[in-house]
């Protein structure tokens, strides 16, 4: 189906930022957008996504009818006429505009790829992954290097703090791959236990033991695809979540596997795991680097030792987020950001 598309004009005065930059200089520019249906999603209740753009980007904005009026300084208004102009792609393109998709275009607007990854082109369609409930975009600059390696590299390795959207953009692309038939399992796992896996004392036959330490990865797939596609598929062996132990003496072919919490891995578990690969494959391996629970303290984490043994490996890709690519609540970023500061 072609992407829905209306046009948005653009009025340059003398002494906006179509002249020549210098960094004090003031601007003022003007856009017109011809579709005016979607100016209340566009401008949010009460104007609140303007408000919200003024506060980020510390310009002024002025809305009258079906034009939008910016001033402030040169770099700010240029970055706020991207963000607009995403903002209304997005809404064209029949995605959601929530404050989260907001924020994320703000934080991306510094990147000179901004209007190319939101609107594609015929030669490079825009960045997203399409499944069965809903099309995910990129909300950081990193995720946009997570998505493309998603799509090339055979082992991805996604490292960083909380809030980033390492599991839940890897479940996304894995759930896109089902639908479409290029893998025929998905796998899920991640350490059931973080001190050593030692479920002998919790109550219960052994799902009931591990499904809670799993919870996220089953939060991420309800999110993905209607929870009946869920069951029946999981029912059907086609989605397995489990713990990583349960991997060992397996082959994984024809299969996107996903290993989540990897920092709470020792690096015989990680060889482990990481050996299982088989044809027709994909693996993402997901964890925070610094938030490791390995009884014993001083144990070694299996995510550190197989990122500095296999990085720059052909058909092994290493992304690295950090607290500026958190996409949750602006405030995760910040108690991630006061928490390292003072641990280091």
């Amino acid at each position: 189906m072609a992407r829905k598309t209306a046009r948005v004009h653009e009025a340059a005065h003398p002494w906006s930022s179509e002249a020549k930059r210098e960094p004090s200089r003031k601007a003022r520019t003007e856009l017109e957008f011809d579709e005016p249906t979607i100016l209340g999603a566009l401008f949010g209740q009460f104007d609140s996504n303007l408000v919200l753009l003024e506060n980020r980007l510390g310009v002024y904005i002025a809305a009258r009818g079906n034009r939008i009026q910016i001033e402030g300084g040169e770099d700010a208004v240029a970055r706020a006429r991207d963000v607009l102009k995403g903002m209304h792609q997005r809404l064209m393109s029949g995605l959601d505009l929530d404050p989260g998709a907001v924020e994320a275009l703000i934080a991306m607007s510094s990147e000179p790829t901004l209007e190319g990854i939101i609107t594609g082109s015929d030669e490079a369609p825009p960045i997203m992954i399409r499944t069965r409930k809903k099309t995910i975009v990129p909300r950081s600059a990193t995720q946009i290097e997570y998505m493309r390696a998603l799509a090339r590299e055979d082992v991805i390795f996604a490292l960083g703090p909380a809030g980033t959207g390492k599991t839940y953009v890897a479940v996304a692309q894995a759930v896109s791959q089902l639908m479409n038939g290029s893998v025929q399992r998905l796998i899920l796992s991640r350490p059931a236990v973080e001190a050593g896996e030692r479920l002998g004392f919790l109550p219960g036959d052994m799902k009931e033991k591990v499904d809670p330490y799993l919870r996220p990865l089953y939060d991420a797939l309800y999110d993905c695809m209607p929870p009946e596609q869920v069951e029946r598929r999981m029912a059907s062996g086609e989605i397995e979540v489990a713990p990583i132990a349960f991997m060992r003496g397996r082959t994984l072919a024809d299969a996107f596997v996903i290993l989540d919490e990897a920092q709470n891995t020792t690096p015989a578990q990680m060889k482990m795991f990481l050996t299982r690969f088989g044809q027709n494959s994909r693996m993402v391996v997901c964890g925070d680097p610094k938030q490791v629970d390995i009884p014993g303290g001083d144990a070694m984490s299996g995510l550190a030792d197989a990122v500095r043994r296999l990085e720059g490996v052909d058909g092994i890709a290493v992304v690295h987020f950090g607290i500026a690519d958190v996409v949750r609540h602006p405030i995760v970023g910040r108690i991630v950001e006061a928490y390292e500061g003072k641990d280091g």
